[in-house]
C-alpha cells in the first residue's frame, strides 16, 4: 500500500526545472520573479555548482543532477545517470549517505527512481518540506568495471508560502473611523520562504505610505514580513474594504485579509421646502406643512425644528438607501405667529457645528370679532347712539352700518394699532327710533380687499318700545256657586304693546304665585305669557278651596287692570273634639265637645261610640273663617275598663253638599291587669323539646313586670340557660325535662294594681325501661313472668308490646303466651315452658313519644344434659407408636353449666397423669370437653372411652372407641340427586376414613353389557359427582368405592351401590327414578364369547402389573416409614405446645367443621387423628366488639352467644350484660355463633394426611398398617 503522504505529494507535485529556465518542462514550470533575495540565492547556488569534481567523473555519468526549486508539498526528482553498469550507487544529503537501498528506509519519502540496469538512479522525493532544503550528491562506489564517482553537489531549494496574514484591526471586522483623520494599520505574514511582499489597498487603490520589515520566522530558513500603513479615510471610503495582500513565489495568487470601513462624516446643509411661491407668507388658520431635508452624513443627520430659538419638533426619519434625513413640521398658523422665525437644524455625532436654514413668517389675519357697544332698545321717537369696534387685523378693515336693507351713515371712524402687528377699526352711529322700525336688524359690517371671500359683521335687533291698547278677563260668570275642589280657569288678555305686556295676577291684592310644596297637591297653576299676533294672554287655573270663597282676582298690565269674584261652597274645614279630662279611670265622667270650625253652607253634628249612637247637646258656635258658618255639640260619658281604646266619633254632615267630615277621640282608661278568658291554663310539651306558656292579659298601662314562680322559686326575668321571659310576658322553655312538669305561677303588675294566674306544664317523655330481669330463668315445664317496668308520660293502656327475636317466622310467634299490662308495668306470662320458647324477647313500649323503648331479655329454660352421641359408636383413629397423640371430643347441651368426667373401659380416668389433658369450654348452653392423649400406645390406649356430662338437673354420656389407622369404611347413603339421558348426579356421605385421607372412585356397568367402567371423583374430598357418558333408556349398576393409602373399602356394603335407569330422549329430565340395590335374579348367565376373551386378557395384564406393583410397594414402604416417623414426632411437639396455649385461650378457624355429628344422622361418627386441631366456636374473650353500642335496630340486635343449641342465633341488647354464669362471661355487643351444621364425621380431620408425601398403597410403616394388639 502506497504512502498517503506520497500520494498527496504527487497530487501537489510541480515539475522541476533548472534555475533560470523560462519555459515549462514535463510538469508545471515555476516562474520566479526577479527579486533581490532570489538573485542572492541564485548566486549562492551557482557558486556551489562550480565546485571542482574529479576529471574522470564526467566520463562516468551520462546524466548529472541540477539545482532545483520546489514549492513545499510538491515532488522533486534529481537525475543521476551512471554509465558503468553494475556499480553501487547512493545519494548523499549534506554529506549524509542515504544508502544503496532503492527504498531508502530511513527516509520514507525518498526513493530511487529508474531502471538500474540502464544506470538510472534518480532521487525522487515526495511531498517536499523544509527539511529537504539541502545539498545533494550522487556517488558511485568503486567496481571492477570502473572507479569511484561523485557527481557535482546540487542544491534543492524548498519554497514555503505564507499561510495567514494577521491584520490589525482584526481581519473580517468593521472599523469605525472619522473622515479626514489618520489611522495606523499593521499586517504581519505567517512563516514563509522567501519573505513575502505585503501591499495595502484602500477602496481598490494601492497605499504608497507603507513601511515593511522582514523578521526571522519560527524555524530556521523561514521569514515573516511586518508592514505598517498610514490611512486617512474619506467619506467616499464609507462601506469600502481596506485590504492587505501578501504575495510570494510560492503562491499562485496573493493571500488577502481585509476590514470593512465605517467612515463617519457630517451631513450636508438642511433645505426647507415652502409650499407656494411666497416664502414666509401664511394666513392665520392655515395648516402649514414644512419639509426639512439633509442629505449625506454617517450617521445620517439628526433634524429638529425651532420656533424663535425654541424646539417645537424633534421627530425625523431617515432613508439609508438615498442617504437622506427628513423632518416634517405641521402647525396651525395663528395671528401671534406673525414675525416668528422657523428654523431647521441638522447635525450628527461628528459634526463640528450645527447647520441651520430659517424662514420668518408674515401672517395675514382677519379681525377675530366685531362688537357693537350701546343699547338697541329705545322708546319711540328718541335717538339711538351706537359704536362698532373690531379686534386686531392685518391689514386693516373698513366699517359700514345697515338697518334692514338700508345703509346708515356713520358719524365718526377711527383706526389704531392692534396686537401682533395688526390694526383696530372703530365707527360711531346716531339715528331716530321709529315704531315702524321695531324689530329690524341693525348690522355693523367689516370688509377688506385682503378678505374678499369673507365677511365680518355684528347684528342687533332694534327694539322700539310702546304701550298696550286693551285688557280684560275671561272666566265663570260672577255669582255662580262653585264647590270646593272644582277646577276653575281664568284667562287675562291684552292687545298690543312693546315690549310684550307682563300680565300679573293678584288675589285680594296679593300677587298669585305657583307654590309647589312637595307633599301637597298642586292647587294653583299659573300659565306663562302667550302671544298670538298682537294679542297676549296669561292663564290662571285654580282648584277651588275655602279660601277662594268671595275672593277678588285681578289681572294688571302696566296701568291697565281687570277683576272678577268667586263664590265657593265647602264642607267643614276642621272638626275638633275637646275633652274635659285626660287621665281616666273606671267610673270617671268624661265631657266631649265637637266643634266645626267653618263650612259653607252650615252642617249638622252627631256622636257615636264604636257604632253606638250617642245623644249630645248643642253648644254656642264661634265665628267662622273664609266667610263660612261654625257649629258645636257636647256629649257626657261614664268610663269602664272595657272602654279603653274605644273611639268616640263626631260627624259633621252637609245636606246640600252631601258630604260628611268626621273626627274621633280615643279613650285612654287606666286600670290594673285583668286576665282574659282565652288565657291558657294547661300546656303540654315533649321532653327535650320546647314549651311556651302564653299570657293573655289586659292592662293600662301595660304590665311593668311579669314574674314567674315554679315550686317556690322565682325565675330570673333576665332569662337562664333553659328559659326566657318574652316581651309579652310569655314564658319560653327549651330542652324541657320531666322535672319541669308542674304548676307555674304568673304575677302581673302595673301602676294601677296586680293580678295572678296558675299555668300547668304537662311534660310528655318517651318511655324508659326501669326494670327488666335478664336473664329470666325457668325449668322446663314451669311457668314464669317476664316483667317490664317503665317510666313514661303519658301512661297508655296499650303501650306495651312483646316480640320474640328469631330468624324463622315460626320462632317469633307468641300465641302460647299471655300479655298483661297494668299501669307502668307490662308482663309476658309463659305457661309450661318448652325448650322452643327459650331465646331472646324484646319488650317494646310506645306511648306516642318517640322513640319507643326497647328492652331485651333472655328466657333461659333450664334442662338436664344431653350429650351428642351418634349411633352406634364413635371411632377415633391414631397411630399406636407411642409418639402420636389423639384428641377425643365430647359435646353436650344443658343449662346450667355441665361438668364432664371421663372413664376408660369403665375405669375413671386419672387426669393427673401427664399423658392426659382435658380442656373444657362453655358457650351459653353448649359445652365441650376435649381429652388429649399424648404418646398413644396401642397396648394401653386402644380402648373404649366414656364421656359423662352432669348438671343439677341430670346427666348423660357417650362412648368413643380409639382405634388404629386402617382402610376406610364404605361410603354411606349413596343416592341419585339428578338425572338426564346422558348423565346421573350422585351424592353420598363419607364413612370412616381410617385416619388417612381418602378418595372416591365410581364403578359402573350397563346391564347386559360385560365389563366395568371406572371414574375417579375429583376433587378427592367431594361428596357429590356427576357421572357422564351414559346412554339414554339404559339400566346401570353403580358402585362407590372409598380408598386411602392402606387400601379401599370394598363393594360388599349395599349402601355404596345403586341401580338406575337413564330416561329416554322423549322423557323429561328431572328427579331420579332409581331403585335401591337388590340381589341378582337367579338363573343361568349366558356370556357372549367376545367379552369373555377380553376379560381373560385383562386378567393376564393385571397379574403382570401386580407383580411390578408389589416391588414398588415394598420400596416405598421404607421411604414413607422414615418420613412419617419424623412428622409424627414434630406433630406431637406441636400438639403439646398448642394444648398448653389452649388452656388460657382457644383460637382457630371458624370454618372448621364441627367435631360432632347430628343426632339425626344414622351412620357412625369417626375421627382421624393426624394434626388434630379441634375448632369450637370462638369464646367471647376471643371476639372484640365495639363498646357503647346503643340504639340498635331490632333486626340488627344479637345476643352474645347461645343460650343453648335450640336457639341457633340470638340477639344482643344495646349495652353490656352481666354473665349468665360465672364460667361464661358475656360480651357487650353482637356475636353470631356459626350454625350447627353437622356434616360428615370425618370433617374435622379432613387434613390428616395433607402434610404427608403422596404414598403408594404399600408405603406405610408397620405401626400404621392397622394391626390390632
Amino acid at each position: 500500500m502506497e504512502n498517503p503522504e506520497k500520494d498527496r505529494g504527487r497530487r501537489r507535485r510541480r515539475a522541476v526545472v533548472p534555475v533560470g529556465a523560462t519555459g515549462r518542462g514535463p510538469g508545471l514550470a515555476l516562474r520566479l520573479p526577479i527579486r533581490t533575495s532570489l538573485l542572492l540565492l541564485g548566486l549562492l547556488m551557482t557558486g556551489l555548482a562550480q565546485v571542482p569534481v574529479p576529471a574522470s567523473a564526467p566520463r562516468g555519468f551520462w546524466a548529472l543532477p541540477e539545482n532545483l526549486t520546489v514549492v513545499e508539498g510538491a515532488a522533486a526528482e534529481l537525475w543521476c545517470g551512471v554509465s558503468a553498469p553494475g556499480s553501487t550507487v547512493q545519494w548523499a544529503k549534506d554529506g549524509l549517505l542515504l544508502g544503496p537501498d532503492p527504498r531508502i528506509p530511513s527516509f520514507p519519502r525518498y526513493r530511487l527512481q529508474g531502471d538500474p540496469t540502464k544506470g538510472e538512479f534518480h532521487l525522487h522525493i515526495e511531498a517536499c518540506d523544509l527539511s529537504d532544503d539541502a545539498g545533494y550528491e550522487c556517488q558511485v562506489s568503486r567496481s571492477e568495471t570502473g572507479p569511484e564517482l561523485v557527481s557535482p553537489r546540487v542544491i534543492l531549494s524548498i519554497l514555503v508560502p505564507p499561510k495567514v496574514l494577521q491584520l490589525t484591526p482584526e481581519a473580517g471586522s468593521m472599523v469605525t473611523w472619522v473622515a479626514g483623520q489618520e489611522y495606523l494599520v499593521s499586517c504581519v505574514s505567517g512563516d514563509a520562504k522567501p519573505a513575502p511582499d505585503i501591499t495595502f489597498l484602500l477602496s481598490g487603490q494601492t497605499i504608497s505610505d507603507i513601511s515593511a520589515n522582514v523578521n526571522e520566522g519560527s524555524q530556521e530558513k523561514l521569514f515573516t514580513t511586518e508592514a505598517t500603513a498610514r490611512v486617512t479615510p474619506q467619506s467616499s471610503d464609507n462601506g469600502q474594504l481596506l485590504v492587505c495582500e501578501g504575495s510570494s513565489p510560492a503562491l499562485d495568487t496573493p493571500i488577502k485579509a481585509s476590514v470593512t470601513m465605517n467612515v463617519l462624516f457630517p451631513p450636508g446643509p438642511p433645505v426647507i421646502e415652502w409650499p407656494g411661491l411666497d416664502e414666509g407668507h401664511a394666513r392665520a388658520g392655515q395648516n402649514l406643512e414644512l419639509l426639512c431635508m439633509a442629505r449625506g452624513g454617517n450617521p445620517l443627520a439628526t433634524l429638529q425644528w425651532l420656533k424663535n430659538g425654541q424646539p417645537v419638533s424633534t421627530a425625523w426619519g431617515t432613508e439609508h438607501t438615498q442617504a437622506v434625513a427628513r423632518s416634517m413640521l405641521v402647525m396651525i398658523v395663528r395671528p401671534e405667529d406673525h414675525g416668528a422665525r422657523l428654523s431647521c437644524e441638522a447635525y450628527n455625532s461628528v459634526s463640528t457645528g450645527t447647520q441651520e436654514r430659517g424662514v420668518t413668517l408674515q401672517v395675514t389675519f382677519p379681525p377675530s370679532a366685531v362688537t357693537i357697544l350701546g343699547s338697541a332698545s329705545q322708546s319711540e321717537n328718541k335717538n339711538v347712539t351706537l359704536s362698532c369696534i373690531t379686534k386686531s387685523s392685518r391689514p386693516r378693515v373698513l366699517l359700514r352700518w345697515w338697518l334692514g336693507w338700508r345703509q346708515l351713515l356713520s358719524t365718526e371712524e377711527t383706526v389704531i394699532d392692534g396686537l401682533h402687528g395688526g390694526y383696530i377699526s372703530m365707527s360711531n352711529l346716531t339715528f331716530l327710533a321709529r315704531r315702524e322700525d321695531n324689530g329690524l336688524t341693525l348690522t355693523c359690517e367689516a370688509f377688506s380687499e385682503a378678505f374678499t371671500k369673507e365677511t365680518f359683521k355684528k347684528s342687533l335687533a332694534l327694539n322700539v318700545k310702546y304701550p298696550a291698547q286693551k285688557l280684560w278677563i275671561e272666566g265663570p260668570p260672577e255669582g255662580q256657586r262653585l264647590r270646593a275642589g272644582t277646577r276653575v280657569r281664568l284667562v287675562c288678555l291684552a292687545i298690543g304693546g312693546n315690549p310684550d305686556p307682563s300680565l300679573t295676577w293678584y288675589k285680594d291684592s296679593r300677587t298669585v304665585t305657583e307654590p309647589r310644596p312637595p307633599q301637597e297637591p298642586r292647587r294653583v297653576q299659573l300659565g306663562s305669557l302667550e302671544k298670538s299676533g298682537s294679542t297676549f294672554s296669561r292663564e290662571l287655573v285654580l282648584i277651588t278651596g275655602p279660601s277662594d270663597n268671595q275672593a277678588k282676582f285681578t289681572c294688571k298690565a302696566g296701568q291697565l287692570s281687570a277683576s272678577t269674584q268667586l263664590v265657593v261652597q265647602f264642607p267643614p274645614t276642621n272638626v275638633t273634639i275637646l275633652a274635659n279630662a285626660s287621665a281616666l279611670r273606671p267610673g270617671d265622667a268624661l265631657n266631649l265637645t265637637c266643634v266645626s270650625v267653618s263650612s259653607n253652607p252650615p252642617v249638622n253634628l252627631s256622636w257615636d261610640k264604636e257604632g253606638e249612637r250617642l245623644e249630645g247637646v248643642a253648644a254656642t258656635p264661634r265665628s267662622a273663617p273664609f266667610k263660612g258658618s261654625a257649629a258645636a255639640r257636647s256629649v257626657l260619658l261614664r268610663m269602664t275598663s272595657r272602654d279603653h281604646g274605644h273611639r268616640v266619633t263626631c260627624r259633621a254632615h252637609s245636606t246640600e253638599l252631601r258630604e260628611t267630615v268626621s273626627a274621633f277621640y280615643r279613650l285612654n282608661v287606666l286600670y290594673p291587669p285583668e286576665f282574659l278568658g282565652e288565657q291558657v291554663l294547661m300546656v303540654t310539651a315533649v321532653e327535650q323539646g320546647e314549651a311556651l306558656l302564653p299570657v293573655s292579659v289586659s292592662a293600662n298601662p301595660a304590665p311593668e313586670a311579669f314574674n314567674w314562680t315554679f315550686r317556690g322559686y322565682r325565675l330570673s326575668p333576665a332569662g337562664g340557660p333553659r328559659h326566657r321571659i318574652l316581651s309579652g310576658g310569655a314564658l319560653q322553655l327549651w330542652n324541657v325535662t320531666r322535672a319541669d312538669d308542674g304548676l307555674y305561677q304568673l304575677h302581673c303588675q302595673n301602676s294601677e294594681g296586680t293580678a295572678e294566674a296558675l299555668v300547668r306544664l304537662d311534660v310528655h317523655y318517651a318511655p324508659i325501661i326501669r326494670a327488666l330481669q335478664d336473664p329470666t330463668e325457668v325449668n322446663i315445664g314451669g311457668s314464669v313472668d317476664i316483667v317490664c317496668t317503665v317510666d313514661a308520660n303519658p301512661i297508655l293502656p296499650e303501650m306495651f308490646n312483646w316480640e320474640r327475636l328469631g330468624e324463622e317466622e315460626e320462632d317469633q310467634s307468641l300465641d302460647d303466651m299471655e300479655k298483661i299490662s297494668k299501669g307502668s308495668t307490662g308482663r309476658l306470662r309463659i305457661h309450661h315452658a318448652k325448650l322452643t320458647q327459650a331465646g331472646a324477647y324484646q319488650c317494646i313500649v310506645d306511648n306516642g313519644v318517640a322513640p319507643p323503648a326497647r328492652g331485651l331479655v333472655r328466657l333461659v329454660v333450664r334442662f338436664a344434659p344431653h350429650v351428642e352421641h351418634p349411633s352406634p359408636l364413635t371411632k377415633v383413629a391414631a397411630a399406636g407408636d407411642s409418639t402420636s397423640s389423639a384428641t377425643l371430643h365430647c359435646r353436650a347441651r344443658g343449662v346450667p353449666n355441665i361438668v364432664f368426667t371421663w372413664t376408660k373401659n369403665g375405669v375413671p380416668l386419672d387426669l393427673q397423669d401427664p399423658r392426659y389433658t382435658e380442656h373444657t369450654y362453655h358457650q351459653s348452653g353448649v359445652h365441650s370437653s376435649l381429652l388429649t392423649i399424648a404418646n398413644v400406645s396401642a397396648a394401653q390406649d386402644y380402648a373404649l372411652f366414656t364421656c359423662t356430662a352432669t348438671n343439677p338437673l341430670g346427666s348423660d354420656h357417650t362412648d368413643i372407641q380409639l382405634v388404629s389407622i386402617s382402610r376406610p369404611d364404605p361410603p354411606l347413603g349413596l343416592k341419585v340427586v339428578s338425572m338426564t339421558p346422558y348423565s346421573v348426579g350422585l351424592e353420598w356421605k363419607p364413612g370412616f376414613d381410617g385416619g388417612l385421607p381418602q378418595s372416591f372412585q365410581v364403578r359402573y356397568e350397563a346391564l347386559g353389557t360385560p365389563g366395568f367402567l371406572y371414574m375417579n371423583v375429583l376433587p378427592p374430598q367431594a361428596t357429590t359427582f356427576t357421572l357422564t357418558g351414559l346412554q339414554p333408556s339404559t339400566r346401570y349398576r353403580v358402585w362407590l368405592l372409598a380408598s386411602n393409602a392402606l387400601g379401599d373399602s370394598g363393594i360388599a356394603d349395599k349402601g355404596s351401590q345403586i341401580s338406575v335407569t337413564t330416561p329416554g330422549l322423549d322423557q323429561p329430565s328431572g328427579e331420579p327414578d332409581y331403585q335401591l340395590p337388590t340381589e341378582q335374579p337367579a338363573g343361568p348367565s349366558r356370556l357372549p364369547l367376545l367379552p369373555v376373551l377380553f376379560a381373560v386378557g385383562g386378567l393376564l395384564l393385571l397379574s403382570n402389573a401386580s407383580c411390578v406393583g408389589g416391588f414398588l410397594w415394598q420400596r416405598r414402604l421404607k421411604r414413607l416409614a422414615e418420613g412419617i416417623s419424623e412428622k409424627t414426632e414434630a406433630g406431637s411437639e406441636e400438639d403439646r405446645v398448642r394444648n398448653e396455649y389452649e388452656e388460657s385461650q382457644w383460637t382457630g378457624d371458624r370454618d372448621t367443621r364441627s367435631s360432632m355429628v347430628s343426632t339425626t344422622d344414622v351412620e357412625p361418627y369417626y375421627h382421624s387423628m393426624r394434626d388434630f386441631s379441634p375448632q369450637l366456636p370462638p369464646t367471647l374473650e376471643e371476639v372484640s366488639y365495639p363498646h357503647g353500642v346503643t340504639g340498635l335496630k331490632e333486626e340488627n340486635m344479637a345476643f352474645p352467644g347461645h343460650v343453648y343449641d335450640e336457639l341457633e342465633r340470638l340477639y344482643a341488647p344495646s349495652g353490656a350484660w352481666g354473665p349468665l354464669y360465672d364460667e361464661v362471661p358475656v360480651g357487650s355487643c353482637d356475636l353470631y355463633w356459626p350454625e350447627d351444621r353437622y356434616e360428615d364425621a370425618r370433617g374435622i380431620y379432613d387434613q390428616v394426611a395433607g402434610d404427608l408425601d403422596p404414598m403408594e398403597p404399600d408405603a406405610l410403616p408397620f405401626e400404621l398398617r392397622g394391626q390390632l394388639v
